[in-house]
């Protein structure tokens, strides 16, 4: 599995949305390559963060702002990011 392959799928990894065979090359992967393990680790740790966020805890202008970034990003990517 490549480095890109892996950053594509952390969010189903993590979901629980891979198929037995996938989650097993993500698996190996991650512990053979240690930019993707702190990727990972990464990912969880801002999961875990934002999970605590309430809609008031951000400036409505930084909100409006990732709104807009990611209503362009969806535009350009030609379809739903996740």
């Amino acid at each position: 599995m490549s480095c890109a392959e892996f950053v594509e799928l952390v969010t189903d990894y993590l979901e629980g949305a891979l198929d037995r065979w996938t989650e097993g090359r993500f698996v190996l992967h991650a512990t053979q390559c240690p930019g993707c393990e702190t990727y990972l680790d990464q990912f969880r740790e801002t999961i875990r963060l934002t999970g605590r966020l309430q809609p008031e805890d951000i400036d409505p202008i930084a909100r409006d702002r990732l709104l807009a970034e990611f209503a362009t990003w969806k535009s350009a990517s030609g379809g739903d990011p996740g």
